[in-house]
């Protein structure tokens, strides 16, 4: 298989988020890629640099006050005070329900409040340039399938799937399976599906084409009344305007196990081959994991093939991007057991 990996993804690496209300180290560190690189080179596979610039997709993902700020948020920081440079900003206030967003604070932290679902996204020195870096692979995996390759795989991070149309959040920045199901529609596909296995609801993916028919969203999660990211992943969110019935979610109930995660990746994989799509995408989440410290999923290293076999029978021109997942020692492994099962004889 194809596979794009971004050196570049190192120069994001934050110290400390808050978690629980507690400051702990990242559990999205730049150890995830090393994990998977390591995995994949022992099986063979050659990892490429990005080779297309996303610059021309992002703002049909994102919208341009919100690429602004980012692009400029860590000199922006620094310019407020050089001793900046040691230390993390996070949002402290939020413009939720009666308060406004149309009008950008000068503040910053009133302007990172503005652009943060949460305070689970901390910047560092290098966030942008690894964020493009992965958008920039998830257009090259694009590309490479219009030009007549079966299956690529970005093998980046951070993770893009929380990022919405003009917000941060859940370590996400820019939303890499929005770009490739983008770039896929500007190369000519009539129709694309993303399909989100991750623990964690892709919540800015289901805002970027929620009201769109060309881009299908299909997504397996734990239940947002329970899980994050809460406030959206519901089964009764089925699209609006053009985008009624191309929207599917599949919540369960956290703890869930093999056998129910199965039944409903089976009804995800029929309403993406009923939607008829020239290309899939697949937010390739890991964090169902039986070992994820942060997810409640019951998934075994098998399991994985058993996913990539499932998702060959699509016969479809599919893209992986690969989001969550935060057992790093186990993700490498379980990365390349998706791989296996996908190519592995029909």
């Amino acid at each position: 298989m194809l596979v794009f990996f971004n050196d570049e993804q190192a120069l994001h690496a934050p110290v400390h988020e808050i978690f629980r209300g507690e400051r702990v180290p990242c559990f999205e560190n730049p150890s995830r890629a090393d994990f998977v690189r390591t995995s994949l080179l022992a099986r063979g596979h050659v990892l490429r640099a990005p080779l297309v610039d996303s610059a021309a997709l992002l703002p049909k993902v994102h919208a341009p006050r919100y690429l602004d700020f980012l692009r400029t948020a860590w000199a922006r920081w620094l310019a407020l005070d050089a001793a900046n440079a040691g230390t993390q900003p996070f949002p402290s206030v939020w413009p939720v329900r009666t308060l406004r967003s149309d009008v950008e604070p000068t503040n910053f932290t009133a302007r990172l409040g503005l652009y943060s679902m949460d305070n689970g996204s901390p910047l560092s020195p290098g966030t942008w340039a690894a964020a493009k870096a992965g958008a920039d692979a998830a257009a090259s995996a694009a590309q490479a399938l219009r030009a007549g390759t079966r299956a690529a795989f970005c093998a980046t991070r951070p993770p893009g799937h929380h990022a919405g149309p003009d917000f941060m959040g859940g370590y996400c920045f820019l939303n890499n399976a929005a770009v490739a199901a983008q770039a896929l529609r500007d190369g000519g596909a009539a129709r694309v599906a993303v399909l989100d296995v991750d623990y964690h609801h892709g919540n800015g993916t289901q805002a970027i084409f929620y009201d769109r028919a060309d881009v299908l969203f299909v997504s397996i999660h734990g239940d947002p009344r329970t899980e994050y990211p809460f406030y959206l992943g519901h089964a009764d969110e089925c699209g609006v305007g053009e985008g009624d019935g191309f929207n599917l979610n599949l919540p369960l109930a956290a703890g869930s196990g093999v056998a129910a995660w199965f039944e409903a990746l089976e009804a995800a994989c029929q309403r993406i081959a009923q939607h008829q799509p020239d290309a899939l995408v697949v937010s390739l989440g890991l964090d169902t994991f039986a070992g994820d410290p942060i997810s409640r999923f019951q998934l075994q290293p098998p399991d994985f093939e058993r996913l990539g076999r499932r998702l060959q029978r699509l016969g479809l021109p599919t893209a992986f991007i690969l989001e969550g997942g935060y057992a790093a020692a186990e993700l490498g492994e379980n990365a390349a057991r998706v791989i296996d099962g996908f190519e592995a004889p029909a």
